[in-house]
């Protein structure tokens, strides 16, 4: 880069993203992707990529033991809501794993990305997902409608879940479920929420004051993809907690996994957030899963770790529950 380009940065989130004062972005990260498996040759789960919308997009998972109906998950990557894919290796072999393990028919939703598509954009093309998910309850065979939900999904176990920004994104979708009534009259059955995305300018628990957690990546991201957001870390976006965020007791499921990791930096606001939940007279069975020795998203960058299989056991014990 030369030193005249320099100068026309306005902000950068490196070694990840960098907006030019004109207002291009420049992906300096781009993850390597992975092709669906339309026949399940790679692994026990076939998969193929479907349209949702003219901006939502997903990858649509199915287990190879489909006599039964399956119970249904609808899926939201992490990234810190501007970098990754549903595409992307990392997600595809972990959606795999999570699918064989439940048997369970996976959504997992490609939505756009900040800082081109600032927020609510990934909450409202995560919506727009699930919504459209829940339109296949009351359909037949239909060229219309996806083929897979109608002939293999249970829709009285349908889960959401993500991981970091994604349970982020699926508390918010609980949330809305909990005042707008999903297409066909669908419930949402339970909802995981692994290593989530919640931050706030108020330590909790043994979390340190902001003055030194504000150079760390999560708080960098979110400074970077909401430069300009009133409240800043204490919008209810990324904090649950504030006064001004929807009551927990309005989350639109019947159960709640929340799973952290000892060493991850988010970890004392997950709990919280279980905590919160069971406190706010939510009528829901919740549960908290903690694995120690591991940080953010162990599971995912080393999925073949004693800790990550266990914590696959663990999520599809509870996709599989009804």
């Amino acid at each position: 880069m030369t030193l005249e380009q320099e100068l026309d940065v306005k902000s950068e989130l490196l070694p990840f993203l960098r907006v030019y004062k004109n207002g291009i972005v420049e992906r300096l990260y781009n993850p390597p992707l992975a092709p669906p498996s339309p026949t399940g040759t790679d692994s026990r789960v076939a998969s193929r990529d479907i349209i949702i919308s003219p901006y939502v997009s997903a990858r649509i998972y199915l287990p190879n033991q489909t006599n039964t109906k399956l119970p249904i998950l609808v899926y939201f990557h992490g990234g810190g809501f501007c970098i990754e894919s549903a595409y992307s290796t990392l997600c595809h072999q972990y959606i795999n794993t999570i699918s064989a393990q439940a048997n369970a028919l996976v959504i997992s939703v490609e939505y756009r990305l900040a800082p081109e598509h600032p927020l609510p954009t990934a909450y409202e093309d995560s919506w727009t997902a699930l919504q459209w998910v829940a339109t296949h309850s009351r359909q037949k065979h239909d060229e219309k409608y996806e083929p897979w939900l109608i002939k293999h999904g249970d829709f009285n176990r349908l889960y959401i879940g993500g991981f970091s920004s994604g349970a982020n994104i699926s508390h918010h979708m609980a949330i809305r479920a909990g005042t707008e009534e999903l297409n066909g009259g669908v419930e949402i059955l339970g909802m995981f929420l692994t290593n989530p995305y919640f931050l706030g300018s108020e330590p909790v628990g043994s979390e340190p004051v902001l003055t030194t957690r504000e150079l760390s990546n999560f708080y960098n991201t979110w400074m970077f993809i909401n430069p300009s957001l009133p409240d800043g870390f204490d919008h209810p976006w990324i904090n649950p907690f504030v006064r001004d965020a929807p009551c927990l007791a309005s989350l639109g499921c019947r159960r709640l996994l929340v799973c952290v990791a000892s060493k991850d930096e988010l970890r004392d606001r997950g709990v919280h957030y279980y905590e919160f939940v069971r406190a706010s007279g939510w009528k829901g069975e919740s549960s908290l899963y903690e694995v120690q020795g591991e940080d953010h998203g162990f599971h995912i960058f080393n999925p073949e770790s004693v800790n990550a299989k266990n914590m696959f056991i663990r999520l599809a014990e509870f996709l599989q529950h009804y």
